[in-house]
Parts: structure tokens; sequence; C-alpha cells
């Protein structure tokens, strides 16, 4: 099932535009006017939450908060695209869940 997304500045675009031909609708921070402003990671949970979109990260700012999906770094971004897809249709309720995706698949954490 698709999912609307918002990447923050710090995901990679390959990764963006698989999960697009997978059929997600990611919308980027840059597309959104909120790249290089320094926005506190309130507001940009808070944007998100408005646009009903769970929120794709690299771990570089740990969110400790329900409807985001923590990347590590995985330089295949097509098997990352396809992991954080997998995930979506594994995971119950995956907007209110914390997920983590690694190299070796994901995790759900109970926040």
């Amino acid at each position: 099932s698709m999912a609307k997304f918002y990447s923050n500045e710090n995901f990679p675009r390959r990764t963006i535009e698989v999960l697009r031909e997978l059929g997600h609708d990611v919308l980027t921070s840059l597309e959104a006017g909120n790249a290089n402003q320094r926005i506190p990671d309130e507001s940009v949970l808070e944007f998100a939450k408005q646009q009903k979109r769970m929120i794709l990260t690299i771990n570089r700012q740990d969110f400790d908060h329900f409807g985001i999906i923590v990347c590590t770094q995985n330089p295949d971004f097509p098997a990352q695209a396809h992991l954080v897809h997998e995930a979506l249709i594994a995971i119950e309720n995956p907007t209110e869940r914390l997920i983590r995706v690694n190299r070796g698949g994901f995790v759900v954490d109970e926040i």
C-alpha cells in the first residue's frame, strides 16, 4: 500500500527515487522549501504531522517519535528503498511506529 513520506535533507535522493517508482508519495524538505534552514526537529515533526506524512531520515538525528523510518547509511539505494517498502508491508500501523531500517532488515522500536 502506498505511504506518504516527508524526507529530511540528509536522506539519499536515489532511495527517494526508487520509493517513488514503488508507488510511494515522497515530499522532500527541499521541495517543501524547508532545506538549509536549520529547522528544529520539533518543527519538522509538526510539518510532517500536518501533512500526515511519515518521516524518512538517516539516523544523524535521533527522533523519538512515531511515524518515522530511520535508516542507517546504505550505498545500495535501491536495496534501501525496497527494505523501507517491505517494512511498510510487514508492519501493522506503520504510521504509529518508529521503524529502524538497516542493511540486514528492519526493526520496530517500542517507544
